[in-house]
């Protein structure tokens, strides 16, 4: 599968989520087998460009290529200038935001609001493009099946941005109005993949190698993105593609594997956060991998209380050596389960996008 020039690994790609997908994240689930990753999504607001947030968001240093960038917005000068700003900055294919359901976004009229106003969303879409033409960048969009039930306008949006340019389009199975509750639906993903010509990609409830496999032939679709089922358990990847691949499941991970992941993940994450900020934005991610182990609540919650990264890192480090001496491998996450709750990724957006245009 390609995206403009870029060949990608595999057809697994990993979702753009605010406070989640930063670099540290990204490049973990490439090594356990995401094919693709888009980052977290980058204001379109030139006045926050030079802030902390923003500056960490677009440092892509040891970055796998490609490198997605997904930019957020309303104004269509504004968001062709934030892409500029990002490919000046490594950016190697823009991902334009309308899937973003948080209120906090929606309120601004960025993020999934956008597809109320179908001549605003094509604007952006078009301007957008044309800046990132001239520097043989192209450009893609994740967008929802409409804005409400009553209105689902994702094949029309979709006809109308692949004659504008982009070249691969995400769909998340939900509409704006459901946010992350319910259940995803396909038949909408099915109608854009079937109207268009470009690579389409289906978004979800995607948590398991079965699901992958029944939603790739249920809607065509040339690709499945996983998010929250990664949070915590990003070795996802690999499985789904070793199922794809054999049709029988992977061993899950070895608790000494699993150890040495999140140490290193840690080490990452405090290199970009600084110690601060580090050993505070980690631990959402410390408590995704201890969140269905034994003990594993108890230690969140002792561990939330730590107050530096080497006092973290070797709590952390001490629990996964307390586990491996009863349990080899990890426990296996039934179908459709996922580490946590839907309402944690409408909670973590809503904290962390206020400050969009």
């Amino acid at each position: 599968m390609n995206i403009g020039p870029y060949v990608l690994a595999n057809n697994l790609f990993a979702a753009p989520m605010a406070g989640v997908t930063d670099r540290p994240f990204r490049r973990l689930c490439k090594t356990l087998g995401a094919g693709y990753a888009v980052s977290e999504m980058v204001t379109s607001r030139r006045d926050l460009w030079d802030t902390l947030k923003t500056s960490r968001r677009a440092n892509h240093d040891g970055e796998v290529a490609p490198i997605a960038v997904q930019i957020a917005g309303t104004d269509a000068q504004m968001m062709a200038e934030a892409a500029a700003y990002n490919i000046d900055r490594g950016a190697q294919i823009i991902d334009i935001n309308m899937g973003c359901p948080a209120k906090k976004v929606c309120n601004k009229w960025a993020g999934s609001a956008l597809m109320q106003d179908e001549p605003l969303a094509l604007a952006i879409v078009q301007a957008v493009v044309a800046a990132c033409a001239s520097r043989g960048v192209p450009v893609t969009l994740k967008m929802r099946t409409g804005w409400a039930e009553s209105h689902k306008n994702a094949v029309t949006l979709a006809r109308a941005f692949e004659t504008a340019g982009v070249q691969m389009l995400t769909v998340h199975g939900r509409t704006r109005e459901q946010g992350y509750k319910g259940q995803a639906e396909y038949d909408t993903i099915a109608a854009v993949k079937a109207a268009v010509g470009i690579p389409v990609v289906a978004n979800g409830d995607i948590s398991s190698p079965e699901k992958a496999r029944d939603v790739l032939a249920y809607t065509g679709a040339d690709a499945v993105m996983v998010g929250r089922a990664a949070q915590g358990r990003p070795w996802i990847f690999r499985e789904i593609a070793h199922f794809l691949a054999t049709g029988t499941h992977l061993a899950p991970p070895l608790v000494a594997e699993v150890k040495r992941l999140l140490l290193d993940h840690l080490l990452d994450h405090y290199e970009l956060y600084g110690a601060f900020s580090g050993v505070r934005t980690a631990r959402k991610h410390i408590g995704w991998y201890v969140k269905t182990l034994p003990g594993g609540e108890a230690f969140r919650g002792s561990m939330n209380r730590l107050e530096d990264c080497e006092t973290q890192w070797q709590a952390v480090a001490d629990f996964f050596d307390g586990l491996g001496g009863f349990m080899d491998r990890m426990p296996v996450i039934g179908e459709g389960a996922t580490p946590n709750a839907a309402g944690d990724q409408e909670k973590q957006d809503n904290k962390e996008e206020g400050e969009l245009a």
